[in-house]
This record gives structure tokens, C-alpha cells and sequence, in this order.
């Protein structure tokens, strides 16, 4: 199982690499994570390391409505199209970042911890098995949502503003390659301050990794390093200032951070 991070080491120098669980040392590696990455001698203790969000996405695709407990929740019939909107790449932050809840906002502030696919080749109108080739891997996100700002204005529903400022996409810890993860057999569980909030299994997604890329690839083109969040299912709530939020997915690992009054 390749687990794939990029760091700030000590010196303050960006890179990334493959961190070993067991041995907890990171392989440094040279080129670019989506295109022939090269392993070098550089070797690191991971302990000695800043974890940064594992990529570098141009844009995060986030579902709504693609579980179908939570579509029967709330009386919605199934999409027959991923319904999703756009997050900005000024929104991403990784692991023990902190949350920062926006200054010209003071309502509350919402958790959904979700699996996110990240995209290892440019995939436009993609069938579902050239999709399946285009997942580099998998990961754990936070999609943060500024909950009463989505229906301020009756007029129009502000699904990409409230979920949209910076750190509002947590992404991490790691990278775990589309070939060693069976996203079939994972939950997400989602704790705030240790307290178990989610805990749903990734099987009653209602369109799979593969079919979410094909789908999408025929709206957008879909580049290296993006990340599709897969959508929530039951169990989102909201988070106080000063609490911990845990994303957990076993396989990957785990997300935590903190929102920041």
C-alpha cells in the first residue's frame, strides 16, 4: 500500500514522497507526483516532517446527495447526475491546519467528513473504465460549510460562497493509491472533540468513484491533482470554536483539525 504525502521539512523546504506506516520514514522523491515520480536516496523521519495537504488541486468537486441513506432522510428521489458544485483551490487546507472561522460571518459553521478521490491524468468524456484509470488515489476531506449563509438570499441558493472561504476544504492525511484502497469495505467516521458524529460505510455511495469521474468528465475537464469529495451521508453537525474535528477512513487514515474563532 503506497501512502503518498508532501511535507515542509525542517529547513523549510516543500516536497513529497511515500511514507512507510510501519517504519514511519518518508522516501523523498524527485519530478511530479502525477507523472513519473522518481524515488531518491533522501530518506526522513515522518515525525520530523510538517504534513501539507497531499495535493495541489485546481479545483475540488464536492456531491451533494450521494448517499442513499441521507437521500431518504430527506425524501429526495436519487440524482440520476452527481449534483455537485465547485470549491476553490484557495479553500484547501491539510492536516493540524486550523479552520479559520471568517471574520465577516458569525453564524454556524459546519463538519462532513467524506472520502475524496484525487485525479492522476487529464480525464475528459471519459467512459467509466478510462475513469477508472484516471484515479490516482484516495484521501480524507473536511468539507466545511458556513451553514446559514447557503439560503441567506431566497432567491438563490449560496452553495459555492458557504462552503467556499479559505481552509474550508480539509484534505489528508495522505494519499493511499486507487490499487491498495477497497473503498467498498471503508467507513468514514467523523468525531468532534471525540465524540463519534458519522459513521457511515462508503458502499451505499449511489454513484462510485469511477461512475463520479466519467460522469463529471463529460461537464469538466478533470487535471492531476484535482479532488472530487464524494459527498456526506448522515450525521453532519456543527462545530464550536476551539474543537477538533477527526476524519477518519480506515485504510488512509486520519484528518484532524481544529476551527479557529
Amino acid at each position: 500500500m503506497t501512502h503518498w504525502i508532501r511535507f515542509r521539512d525542517t529547513d523549510g523546504r516543500i516536497g513529497f514522497g511515500t511514507l512507510d506506516p510501519h517504519s514511519g520514514r518518508v522516501v523523498q522523491h524527485d519530478g511530479a507526483m502525477f507523472d513519473r515520480p522518481r524515488p531518491t536516496d533522501v530518506s526522513f523521519a515522518a515525525a520530523d516532517l510538517a504534513l501539507l495537504a497531499p495535493c495541489e488541486p485546481s479545483k475540488i468537486v464536492a456531491l451533494w446527495n450521494n448517499y442513499y441513506a441521507l437521500s431518504q432522510k430527506l425524501d429526495k428521489a436519487p440524482p440520476k447526475h452527481p449534483l455537485f458544485l465547485i470549491k476553490p483551490p484557495m479553500s484547501v487546507i491539510g492536516p493540524l491546519e486550523s479552520i479559520r472561522h471568517p471574520k465577516s460571518y458569525h453564524g454556524k459553521i459546519a463538519y462532513e467528513g467524506e472520502l475524496g478521490i484525487v485525479i492522476g491524468k487529464r480525464v475528459s468524456d471519459a467512459s467509466v473504465e478510462e475513469a477508472e484509470a484516471a484515479i490516482f488515489g484516495y484521501t480524507c476531506v473536511n468539507d466545511v460549510t458556513a451553514i446559514e449563509l447557503l439560503q441567506e438570499d431566497p432567491n438563490f441558493a449560496q452553495w459555492c460562497r458557504s462552503k467556499g472561504f479559505d481552509t474550508f476544504s480539509c484534505l489528508g492525511p495522505h494519499i493511499v493509491s486507487a490499487d491498495a484502497f477497497d473503498w467498498r469495505g471503508a467507513h468514514v467516521v467523523t468525531t468532534v472533540e471525540g465524540v463519534e458524529r458519522q459513521n457511515y460505510p462508503l458502499d451505499d455511495m449511489i454513484f462510485s468513484p469511477a461512475q463520479q469521474v466519467s460522469l463529471l468528465s463529460h461537464d469538466m475537464t478533470l487535471m492531476p491533482g484535482d479532488v472530487i469529495a464524494c459527498g456526506t451521508s448522515i450525521g453532519v453537525g456543527s462545530i464550536k470554536d476551539g474543537a477538533r474535528v477527526d476524519v477518519s477512513i480506515e485504510g488512509i487514515g486520519t484528518l484532524s483539525n481544529v476551527l479557529d474563532a
